[in-house]
């Protein structure tokens, strides 16, 4: 069975010593009195919930999977996991960056952002309950009347309610503006919806006494399109003016996918037969509340395939350390042993370092963001608080797409290091390469967030957002531009800077020309402006390893390997990615539908 090991160490680097996000929180009202040893306790409390109540259920659970009872709709989840949500609930957790006023603990983003990573590792199927009713939680407090707020907050912060988001149906996938669910006016200001969700994570479960559904559906009057979605809440059971539980309501559970991966969440088929809801925000905005969900969501499943990678490394170092095969080809290196161990081989390490280098980066990128957003969302500095939120709303596309197929890299270079025993199911690493592939089609796929970035988060504003950001990485490599030991990881970041600024450039040009230019860049150019991401962070880890390395401390002479590796073996991509980025729309585009 594999296991977890927190990684305290890292993260407690990236919060104090890369962003130094206790000074910077301080500066923020709302977290004026965080302090370091607050937020270390915390991380270690947590991973040790990840470590020893969750990591234990995710092999079993991904095997015993979803049960639905087709008689009463209900379903029961793998065994354990209402037991580790009552833990999770008791300890206080789904609190942890709530709002005060509805019984939260108001502790910073950041924090619940590594809370996250943490429980990803440990159990990707299991976190995906509490963090759907998170997302819900953001939305509401977001958009929701007082009433609204009043009524369901407090229960999804405490956790003893959870929450869902139901968007797409059979018919319309990503596009939204297809659904056909109606929303029928009652005249006592609540509605009867009806229609039909598809793919709905965490949509039915034992774990908690309600669940709160926010459904997208069309009033009568609705102009087609996007433009004619409304929002609204629609609880399983319904919900008392003194706030119990009433009757249940028209809106169950009609099936379960059967999936490739992350088979302990319930991915189910809700079906609304006349289910009673109140509007959230106003009628036919609907898209712009659920994107509070949506962009959330969009970040923490990032923050999944993180937490993947994560376990995976650490699972397939392990092994590699132990595994003994063959002789290293310069020589034995464990001449006591009849083979090496695998970890001497030159492609078992480019392996392992690929996963570590992108679950390091990954965390540094993530953490970055989240301060940000806490930032954007507690700043008195209306200007500062614009271009955080500005930022995160650059860098949110970047987190979801390339950190998860980044993951989805890791994840299965760190099954190959296992050999044949990588493909069996009770080391685990089959399961990591499951639950990987879908982070990068949920929460739409990454073309569309690529799409995302390229169409409307840079060309849609002429680059100046990336600018601000190119800007600071422009800063920096100024900076220790005349530090000789730091040439190795400034001069390709500058590179890189350089090339991103002339390939959106050209891009936009071409996109001037022929819109479609747009969609056959797209995905290339993410990958290469998430690579500028990443060489910043890595670049700025390296300053401070090299500042460090010499005191005895070998997490820094760790670091500083990590980060040669990374931009001799991994960030060099680009220049492949750029070429076919510069090839354009013609080879994808001239071959008649007819010869497919």
């Amino acid at each position: 069975m594999p296991q977890y090991n927190p990684p305290l160490r890292d993260m407690q680097f990236v919060l104090h010593e890369l962003l130094h996000a206790v000074d910077e929180l301080k500066l923020l009202p709302a977290h004026a009195e965080v302090d370091e040893d607050t937020i270390n306790a915390v991380l270690e409390e947590g991973g040790k919930f990840a470590a020893e109540v969750l990591a234990p259920i995710n092999l079993s659970g991904d095997l015993e999977g979803c049960t639905l009872d087709k008689t009463t709709h209900e379903v029961k989840a793998p065994k354990g996991f209402k037991e580790a949500y009552a833990q999770y609930v008791e300890g206080g957790w789904p609190a942890l960056s709530c709002d005060p006023a509805f019984g939260g603990q108001g502790l910073p983003v950041l924090l619940n952002q590594c809370m996250y990573e943490m429980m990803n590792s440990a159990n990707q199927a299991w976190t995906m309950y509490p963090g759907l009713s998170h997302g819900a939680y953001e939305a509401l407090h977001a958009h929701g009347t007082d009433e609204q707020k009043a009524t369901y907050l407090p229960k999804l912060t405490s956790g003893v309610w959870t929450g869902t988001m139901c968007l797409t149906e059979p018919h319309c996938g990503t596009d939204l503006g297809l659904l056909r669910s109606k929303a029928e006016p009652q005249g006592d200001g609540t509605y009867k919806i009806t229609g039909q969700k598809i793919f709905i994570s965490a949509g039915e479960h034992d774990l908690a006494e309600n669940i709160v559904h926010l459904v997208l559906a069309r009033l009568p009057d609705a102009p087609a399109g996007s433009k004619g979605i409304s929002l609204f809440i629609v609880p399983k059971f319904k919900v008392n003016a003194d706030g119990s539980l009433g009757e249940r309501n028209p809106v169950y559970c009609g099936g379960l996918e059967h999936k490739m991966g992350i088979h302990g969440n319930a991915t189910a088929q809700i079906v609304l037969d006349g289910a009673v809801g109140t509007l959230v925000g106003q009628a036919n905005k609907g898209l712009q509340a659920m994107f509070v969900m949506m962009n959330a969501a969009r970040l923490g499943v990032g923050n999944q395939s993180l937490g993947l990678t994560e376990v995976a490394y650490q699972n397939a170092v392990a092994y590699a350390k132990d595994r003994i095969q063959m002789r290293a080809l310069s020589g034995p290196k464990a001449p006591d042993k009849p083979a090496d161990p695998i970890i001497v081989h030159p492609d078992v390490r480019k392996m392992l370092l690929t996963a570590r280098a992108y679950a390091e980066g990954g965390r540094a990128l993530s953490a970055y963001v989240a301060l940000q957003l806490d930032k954007a969302l507690s700043s008195d500095d209306a200007d500062e608080a614009k271009a955080c939120e500005d930022e995160v709303a650059l860098l949110t596309p970047i987190i979801k797409a390339f950190i998860t197929d980044n993951g989805w890299i890791a994840t299965s270079h760190c099954m190959q290091v296992f050999g044949g025993h990588g493909y069996i199911h009770e080391w685990g690493m089959e399961q990591y390469v499951r639950d990987a592939r879908i982070n990068m089609i949920y929460e739409g796929t990454n073309t569309v967030q690529s799409l995302d970035l390229l169409g409307r988060k840079i060309l849609g504003n002429n680059g100046a957002t990336l600018k601000k950001f190119g800007k600071k990485i422009a800063e920096f490599v100024e900076e220790e531009g005349t530090s000789e030991a730091m040439q190795e990881f400034i001069n390709p970041l500058a590179d890189i800077g350089d090339k991103v600024t002339k390939l959106t450039t050209e891009i936009g040009m071409k996109a001037f020309q022929n819109p479609d230019e747009v969609g056959a860049a797209a995905v290339d150019y993410l990958r290469v402006v998430g690579h500028l991401c990443f060489a910043y962070m890595w670049a700025r880890m390296a300053k401070l390893a090299l500042e460090k390395k010499d005191g005895g401390d070998p997490f820094y002479t760790a670091k500083l390997s990590t980060a040669r590796f990374y931009f001799a073996k991994l960030l060099p991509e680009t220049a492949s990615l750029i070429r076919t980025a510069r090839a354009g729309l013609s080879p994808l585009m001239e071959m008649d539908e007819a010869l497919f």
